[in-house]
């Protein structure tokens, strides 16, 4: 790819709603207010050449945090203010917005501040709300708190600029960044500051923090980050001391971390001798997104009075940077698929169990003896049958309750007809087979259809004709043995209209599998034989139905013996699962899911996998395979087959990314077009 193409705005993060920020522990020594300013310094050199938009860094650290009494001795915060001009003088060939700590003085107090520094401006100044004064804490011994501080100026280092705690810091060149700051306690308060500040409009809540260590305290304040980023519905950047401060009575870990959504996205190393750096980028438009969608947020907002109404906004412009610096922020490729290695039973039994449980309600509800479900051999139809097999087991029912056919047509391997088989034997269902052909021969005989008079026309009459008579077949079925059908197509069908209407793989009594996506169903298929779900006759079976190509199995197989391949005709599925995640979940323009899908999948090596992941089957793609398949997606998901999902079974939700009922997360027009996606993707993408 040409240095050129890589100059399109495409490939600048800022395009997309991204703030790159940092938390810093830079080198400092107690009560040293040189050195630490020239350490202060050297970071902000070192989050520049990073092309950082912003960089936190501890509470008080111009002074230093854990100096005493130190804080009332005039020489240090005349030091302490002089150091603040260094700063703010170096900063002005710096591209950061530098968030930084020190002792302050007005109208005769001292306060604890946070000061906004950016382009050689002293942009606004924070005084800390909560001052704690306990256990080893004493700033109310030093320190006026600021929390009836709003509406006014304070004057450092000879500028007079605003002070207070109803500030927000806006970026007028990046829609969504609007940056809040609280101060260590305040983190700890029932009713933290950040709350009122994301209310009043803030997507991104800095805290500037000393807080010493003690054995399970990052625990905590992981805890809290997580909590009032998830809450707040924002972005949470915490900086805390490191090792530099006193330790008089007590230890620093120097701890740094941002969240964003209750999802972790970087951590600084803790006790670390050097500066500390993490950097991540964080997703301002996403948070937006979240709170248009989130009407509860709004009502929180107009609760508290519109606290929009009464802060003060400082608005500055972010530096520019070069349009590709890459992207620092963990993607997920199966966006689906639960990645928390240390919970990944638990995620995995909690979705499969979702599964079952609703599978279980719908028999005890319905009264019906038996469950009918037409057995493929394919990813599908397997996991809907081992969750029907676990809800007898659960319900205390012999498998025999469940009535599995395999219905082979014109284009059914022996390998999957085989697999089918095993399975139910392995499984111990009441197995029966049906074959479909000369049924469905006599059907296209009566429609004229040019396949009855020997010739290979493999249409989709030729297709639906098949899929329709195994609908027809099941739902006779279950009506001749009083049960129902348990549906096997996946969500991720049901996004691309790959099912056949109404008389077809659409339809069924109830559809278990509709809010699993195919990526979340290959990989509980390995969880359940990971963790012996099954016996090792059945596991045996579903390995073998993992290897096997994905195929409706509807038209024969070629001259080479090659079958029909879905991934070939609508794309990979972990593709599709991707866009699909970032459409329904997200609501994000085509080019953002394509920019953040080049960066998930173009190099197989970077970045983490799902546990246990096959080797072979990591995969990498171009950004030209992505816009190809992201192009086809949008026609198929907006404008195609909506009609589809509006008239689906019922069927439990089971990932927050969504599912597609129109009773559930998605509702749609059904003869909605895709234009206004297909030209935000053609305008956005670059030459490929």
């Amino acid at each position: 790819m040409s240095a050129d193409n890589r100059n399109h705005a495409f490939y600048d993060l800022r395009k997309h709603g991204f703030l790159r920020v940092a938390t810093s522990t830079p080198r400092t020594r107690t009560a040293d207010v040189d050195y630490n300013v020239e350490g202060i310094i050297s970071e902000a050199r070192r989050a520049h050449d990073a092309g950082v938009d912003l960089v936190v860094y501890p509470e008080l650290c111009i002074s230093s945090y854990a100096i005493d009494d130190l804080h009332l001795q005039n020489a240090m915060l005349d030091a302490a203010e002089k150091g603040v001009a260094k700063i703010v003088a170096a900063s002005a060939e710096l591209a950061p917005c530098l968030l930084v700590g020190a002792p302050l003085r007005h109208n005769d107090r001292i306060y604890n501040c946070a000061l906004a520094i950016a382009g050689g401006e002293l942009l606004g100044v924070i005084p800390k709300s909560y001052l704690p004064n306990y256990r080893e804490y004493y700033e109310k011994r030093w320190f006026a708190h600021g929390r009836s501080i709003q509406g006014k100026t304070i004057t450092v280092a000879g500028s007079e600029v605003p002070f207070g705690t109803d500030l927000i810091f806006s970026a007028d060149n990046l829609p969504g960044c609007k940056i809040f700051v609280e101060i260590c306690e305040d983190y700890w308060s029932p009713t933290p500051p950040s709350t009122t500040g994301a209310l009043a409009g803030a997507t991104v809540i800095a805290n500037l923090s000393a807080s010493n260590i003690t054995i399970g305290k990052s625990d905590e304040r992981h805890l809290l980050a997580r909590a009032q980023s998830s809450r707040a519905v924002c972005a949470y950047v915490y900086s805390a001391s490191g090792h530099g401060e006193s330790t008089t009575d007590l230890a620093w870990d120097g701890q740094g971390m941002t969240y964003e959504l209750g999802d972790l996205l970087a951590e600084s190393e803790r006790f670390s001798l050097d500066a500390e750096l993490s950097i991540a980028d964080v997703d301002c438009e996403r948070l937006v997104a979240e709170r248009q969608r989130m009407q509860t947020f709004n009502d929180a907002a107009e609760a508290a009075g519109r606290p929009e109404d009464s802060f003060r906004t400082v608005t500055f412009s972010l530096a520019s940077h070069a349009k590709d610096r890459g992207l620092i922020r963990p993607i997920r490729r199966f966006p689906f698929v639960p990645n928390r290695q240390n919970k990944l039973d638990e995620d995995c039994y909690e979705a499969f169990n979702i599964q079952v449980d609703g599978l279980m309600r719908r028999l005890e509800a319905t009264h019906a003896k038996c469950m009918v479900i037409g057995v493929s051999g394919g990813l599908d139809s397997t996991h809907a049958l081992i969750v029907a097999a676990k809800c007898c087991d659960r319900l205390g029912l012999p498998r025999s309750t469940i009535r599995g056919y395999t219905m082979p047509g014109f284009g059914t391997s022996d390998h999957t007809k085989s697999n089918a088989w095993k399975l139910m034997e392995a499984l111990g269902i009441t197995a029966e087979e049906i074959d479909i052909r000369p049924a469905a021969t006599r059907m296209l005989e009566d429609m004229d259809h040019p396949f009855a008079d020997g010739e290979p026309v493999y249409d989709v009459t030729f297709e639906n004709v098949q899929a329709g008579l195994r609908t027809d077949y099941l739902f006779r079925l279950a009506g001749h043995y009083s049960g129902f059908v348990i549906g096997t197509g996946d969500l991720s069908e049901l996004a691309l209209g790959w099912c056949t209407y109404g008389v077809g793989d659409q339809m069924s009594h109830y559809a278990v599998n509709s809010g699993v996506p195919k990526t979340l169903i290959q990989y509980l298929i390995r969880w359940a034989v990971g963790t012996e779900q099954f016996d090792k006759a059945t596991d045996k079976v579903l390995m073998s139905i993992l290897d096997t190509e994905i195929s409706p199995e509807l038209v024969p197989a070629d001259a080479k013996g090659e079958i029909q391949s879905t991934e070939s005709i609508i794309g990979p599925y972990e593709l599709n699962d991707f866009f699909l995640h970032h459409t329904i979940r997200w609501g994000q323009r085509p080019s953002k899911i394509a920019f953040l899908a080049w960066h998930a999948w173009k190099d197989a090596e970077a970045g983490l996998w799902p546990a246990g992941f096959p080797d072979d089957e990591k995969n990498a793609y171009t950004l030209a395979t992505i816009a190809q398949w992201l192009e086809k997606f949008l026609r198929r998901f907006f404008a195609f087959s909506q009609f589809k999902r509006s008239a689906i079974p019922n069927g439990p939700k089971v990932s927050a990314g969504g599912a597609l009922s129109p009773r559930g997360d998605w509702r749609a027009p059904s003869d909605a077009v895709a234009d206004v996606w297909l030209a935000e993707l053609s305008e956005g993408l670059p030459p490929l």
